[in-house]
């Protein structure tokens, strides 16, 4: 099972190439075989989480390396779906720069940043909304990766009926992912802590982050350079929260490397 987020790296990585080589061609269209190495990249990596789960007898998604892995895999499947679809228009440049993220985020679960270990929670944190606020968190996210592709290309085309595919684009990702990121992040998460913690709010920067995603989120439902702008921006706070996460991970190797050291 090891093998298999290497192999799904280097099918996303095929993927890219083959839409980047249509790219290159112009005209607008799309090859049939990209949509497909990206599915089979998903289930992979999906088949990835399924393993460690059962490996640790608990949903493998709140460590760093498993969550990357997830989040990747659903970003595979929001592209395979976008490419699938026939009511919104086919755009190649967000599809290839949502295929990009997806393999950033493996590349970065295969560095030293994401330990490999397969940890389960502690008991007082096993909870069913736990699963809940990480799984409807990351779809959301999900379809977060489209909304920034599509709004950072709108700001950047100068053509005016491309402009308005990738605002209309851009609208229908963010209003797909925001009512799921907001139940995930702050409804399930508030319920979650509550248990675990006894509070449903605490300030932690994790909860302050995932607070202006979901802000930053509403500010992008609409159309325009101003949503555009918000949709680009709210990048940003998925990138802090991954990061306060990956530096505590790397606070709690060192504590556990200086605990088993010898006297």
């Amino acid at each position: 099972m090891n093998s298999l987020p290497t192999i799904a790296f280097a099918l996303i990585a095929l993927s890219s190439a083959v839409q980047a080589v249509f790219l290159l061609k112009g005209g607008g269209r799309q090859d049939r075989a990209s949509r497909w190495l990206l599915l089979a990249a998903a289930l992979l990596l999906l088949a990835t989480s399924v393993a460690r789960s059962l490996a640790i007898g608990f949903p493998a998604l709140t460590g760093t390396f498993e969550s990357l892995v997830f989040y990747a895999a659903l970003v595979c499947l929001v592209v395979f779906a976008y490419r699938v679809q026939g009511r919104l228009p086919q755009l190649p440049l967000v599809g290839f720069g949502a295929t990009v993220v997806a393999l950033v985020l493996l590349a970065v679960a295969s560095s030293p940043l994401a330990p490999k270990e397969a940890l389960a929670p502690v008991p007082a944190l096993k909870s069913g909304w736990l699963v809940l606020h990480v799984s409807f968190t990351f779809v959301g996210e999900a379809f977060f990766v489209a909304s920034f592709v599509s709004a950072l290309a709108f700001l950047l085309s100068r053509d005016e009926e491309k402009r308005l595919a990738y605002d209309r684009l851009t609208y229908t990702a963010v209003a797909l992912g925001f009512p799921v990121f907001t139940a995930g992040a702050l409804v399930f998460g508030a319920i979650w802590a509550e248990r675990a913690w006894g509070s449903w709010w605490s300030w932690d920067p994790k909860e302050t982050w995932g607070r202006r995603r979901s802000r930053a989120g509403a500010g992008a439902n609409g159309r325009g350079n101003w949503s555009a702008f918000k949709a680009v921006g709210s990048i940003r706070a998925r990138l802090e929260v991954q990061n306060s996460r990956m530096q505590r991970t790397q606070r709690k190797r060192k504590g556990r490397k200086t605990i088993q050291k010898p006297g």
